[in-house]
């Protein structure tokens, strides 16, 4: 069950004219006020007409006399908190207030003795955190994350006896953590990274938690030795990563561990060899330390291991480690860790690896055959190797995302290009055939060039071109060096650019107004470990380059990018003004990406850079429905269009411009699409409560992923513009505006506003025309719903029906769709029906199986 259940459908049943109507003194009157002083609208309100322990959202002990638990997530409560109000629930055991832009807490909430549960998170709390906590014995979780919280962390944390997960991350608390956070023995989880925390930790912190399996101190400034863990005998997952921790990484990496981020701090010491208590990683990353001695000899061992990153570190120069049993192994950076010899050819039998980055090394010799099923993104750059790159990689390079070949000896191409040529259009090595481009010479496709014919056997002379052209997107803009000068630009030293940034499409520029890439987090909900930040966004996307650009739809551009862990993503800048602060923003974007149902696009993550929100959703391989029904091949980029950037081809060459002909070309297809699309609108406006209205259903907002499952995208953006949305975000696109939209005072979206133009998409389906501007249509007929609606009148609606699809299926389960989109687009709202009514009529007409 989707999230909204637990978001808006949490919110009380409340009408305002009735809070006089409780009994003063009394938990409903408590509550009743403190809603309507909250200023809750009466927007939000519902019949309060019930006993108050049937309030949706309120759960009361066994006589009904008390509220034992409060939940009034997502509300939009605004302001402090006043007293007299939740602070007199008397036998209150749970509170959640979360994803609100609450300011403050009363006097008397800190009365609340019998509170075992308590979240706060995402909200605009500032100030101190009182020591009054300590009034709290009983409780047993504690989440006040993502507000505006300072000052230091009370000592009165020690009357906290039971309590078993603590999160206070992202938020401004300063000083060191206090003696007292060692009285929490019980603990099992915390979470105090992304603060401002320094000094050291107390002494005996990890003997204090013997049940700790969850520790992040990630993104502060602490002080501390590898001893200051000793103890924590149950931890699993460990991440204290960008902070000042020194001391051997062997005396931190317990047997129970399963991921470890020790990045970015000052260990030492020698890890030659690994232990028994390696054995359960998944993850580990140990770069930018100052590790030295040899190398990692037997990383054979962990068979479990997923993610393995070493770069940045001071090991003695030495041969590639042995890595061929890490069957597992998806991400591996060995970068600028002195590595010489050759790149060992049982490399080949990682065949899940997907992010292989072995630059800035000593490393000689040719690149071995690789597993490039899964690989996205490869960097082999500043080394010595030499011979050819082999012929798969180059087959697979136009598919890739990120690549970087150059200050290499490779020969690949050597005489195939003249000096002339070499010298206007590579730079980066001293060998004849170096693999950089200049980007000022090279574009991956424009224009001009939508036909191109690209053969996989290409001469060697075009594949140079094709890569030094390749890597200009997949790094983006270089300056060409002057005369002589070779630029070595590292990884690392891209990372560290500075902003503002700007960047142009066709219809807009935009800009993000940040300082420093790498100081601008990028949220991905859940792969918290990677660290990603606006730099990762910059690579991803080749600096947002044209040719990275999917769409620029009505809410932004769309670039397609894979995030560092192999995220293939489409990242949707929403360039219009909004009126929501980052914190709101944020808050709807973390409660979006919590929405799930098998027929929407899942929301991954978020990045706010500047006065800019960028959502990153899944990429959906097949591209769009609008480009389906017109026949579009890949790569052909429309309004909206996410669909992936491949290559055309002649139909003998073995690649294919579209889904197999035999399955789109069908009335069950069709059909299941047309089903999906209404599941997805039915759990948005009945699964919800308040129920989430759209606002732009159309052929270009539904997506078919690698198993031509459809999914609708965009729910719930608008909502992330906050209140400054004009006429063209809520009245829906050309062709798809409602009848009520075009009076001159019109009404606010509705649920049925969305039925009309789920009524439209089902006529494209059928017929497969679009909504207006194409050859079928007449004076009398100014678009498609007017087309089909007087054939269904006529009972003339085989004509309507697409030629493709007419010998595919029951004509007589057609005409009955027909009949379905008719009612859809009733011209009064009243008339049409609604969405779950819309799934149960589709499922009458659906096609037998032919199994």
């Amino acid at each position: 069950m989707g999230l909204c259940f637990w978001g808006y459908a949490l919110i009380l049943p409340l009408f305002l004219k009735q809070f006089y109507c409780q009994e003063p003194n009394t938990d409903g009157f408590y509550v009743s006020q403190f809603f309507k002083q909250m200023g809750l609208s009466s927007a939000q309100a519902y019949n309060f007409s019930a006993p108050f322990c049937s309030w949706q959202g309120l759960f009361c002990d066994s006589r009904n006399e008390h509220v034992i638990e409060l939940i009034a997530s997502g509300m939009r409560l605004s302001g402090p908190v006043p007293d007299n109000t939740i602070g007199k629930l008397s036998k209150l055991q749970s509170l959640d207030l979360s994803n609100n832009k609450i300011s403050a807490l009363p006097t008397d909430f800190w009365s609340l003795n019998t509170l075992k549960n308590l979240n706060l998170s995402f909200n605009k709390i500032s100030g101190s955190f009182q020591s009054n906590v300590g009034n709290f014995g009983q409780l047993e979780s504690l989440d006040i994350s993502h507000n505006n919280i300072s000052g230091e962390i009370p000592e009165a944390m020690d009357s906290l006896v039971s309590l078993r997960v603590l999160k206070l991350d992202n938020n401004g608390f300063q000083m060191s953590i206090p003696r007292g956070l060692l009285g929490c023995q019980s603990l099992v989880s915390i979470d105090l990274s992304s603060n401002q925390l320094e000094g050291s930790l107390p002494g005996g912190f990890g003997s204090a938690f013997p049940k700790l399996k969850t520790l992040n101190l990630a993104g502060n400034k602490i002080h501390g030795r590898d001893t200051n863990f000793a103890g924590m005998e149950s931890i699993s997952y460990l991440n204290i990563s960008g902070n000042k921790f020194e001391g051997l990484v062997q005396d931190l990496l317990k047997e129970t561990l399963e991921v470890a981020d020790l990045s970015k701090n000052r260990f030492q010491g020698h890890i030659s060899q690994v232990d028994s208590n390696w054995f359960s990683l998944i993850y580990l990353d140990l770069s930018e330390n100052e590790l030295n001695g040899d190398m990692i000899k037997n990383l054979t061992l962990l068979k479990k291991l997923k993610h393995l990153n070493l770069a940045w570190n001071r090991f003695n120069r030495g041969m590639f480690p042995r890595i061929e049993m890490l069957s597992s192994l998806e991400y591996l950076n060995l970068s600028n860790t002195n590595l010489s010899g050759y790149i060992p050819r049982e490399i080949s039998k990682l065949s899940r690896l997907s992010i292989l980055d072995v630059s800035g090394n000593h490393l000689s010799g040719h690149i071995p055959m690789l597993s490039i099923k899964n690989l996205v993104a490869i960097d082999v750059s500043r080394n010595n190797l030499t011979g050819d790159i082999p012929m798969h990689i180059l087959e697979k390079l136009p598919w890739m995302e990120r690549f970087n070949f150059s200050f290499n000896n490779f020969t690949f191409c050597t005489g195939k290009l003249s000096p002339e040529t070499l010298i206007r259009s590579f730079f980066g090595s001293t060998s004849s055939c170096p693999i950089a481009a200049n980007p000022s010479l090279f574009k991956k496709r424009g224009s001009a060039t939508r036909g191109l014919k690209l053969a996989l056997a290409v001469t060697l002379s075009t594949m140079c071109l094709l890569i030094g052209a390749l890597i200009f997107v997949a790094f983006g803009y270089r300056r060409k060096p002057k005369s002589g000068e070779a630029k070595d630009v590292s990884l690392k030293e891209e990372q560290s650019i500075s902003g503002p940034f700007s960047f142009q499409t066709d219809s807009t520029t935009w800009v993000a107004d940040v300082k420093q890439a790498t100081s601008v987090p990028v949220v991905i909900f859940e792969k918290p470990l990677l660290n990603i930040t606006f730099s990762d966004l910059l690579a991803a996307t080749s600096n947002f380059d044209r040719d990275t650009l999917l769409a620029d739809g009505k809410f932004g551009p769309v670039y397609r990018g894979f995030l560092p862990g192999g995220i293939h993503v489409a990242v949707k800048v929403l360039v219009h003004g909004s009126t929501l602060s980052d914190q709101e923003a944020a808050r709807e974007l973390e409660f979006l990406g919590r929405i799930k149902h098998p027929s929407l696009v899942p929301l991954t993550g978020y990045c706010i850079a500047g006065d800019q929100r960028i959502a990153i959703y899944e990429y959906m391989e097949n591209g769009n429905l609008q480009n389906l029904l017109q026949d579009l091949p890949f790569g052909v980029q429309t309004t909206d269009d996410w669909s992936m950037d491949t290559w055309e081809e002649e139909a003998d060459n073995g690649i294919q411009n579209i889904g197999p002909e035999s399955t789109v070309t069908t009335w069950r297809f069709r059909h299941m699409v047309a089903l999906g699309i209404a599941r997805a609108l039915a759990f948005l406006h009945h699964g919800c409560s308040p129920p989430m209205i759209h606002r732009d259903v159309k052929a270009s907002s539904v997506y078919l992923d690698q198993n031509w499952e459809p999914r609708l995208s965009d729910f719930g953006l608008a909502k992330v513009f906050g209140n400054g949305l004009g006429d063209e975000f809520t009245c829906g696109s050309p062709g798809y505006v409602p009848p009520e939209f075009l009076q001159p005072e019109h009404e606010l979206p509705t649920p049925k506003s969305d039925v009309y133009c789920f009524g439209i998409v089902l006529f494209e389906l059928i017929t497969g025309k679009k909504p207006i501007e194409d050859d079928y249509l007449n004076e009398k007929d100014t678009n498609l719903v007017s087309w089909v609606r007087n054939l269904v009148r006529k009972n003339q609606r085989s004509k309507a029906i697409d030629p493709k699809i007419q010998e595919t299926g029951s004509e007589d389960q057609m005409e009955e769709a027909l009949k379905i989109g008719y009612l859809c687009t009733a011209e009064l709202p009243s008339k049409r029906p609604s969405m779950q009514q819309v799934v149960g009529l589709l499922k009458d007409i659906e096609p037998k199986s032919n199994h």
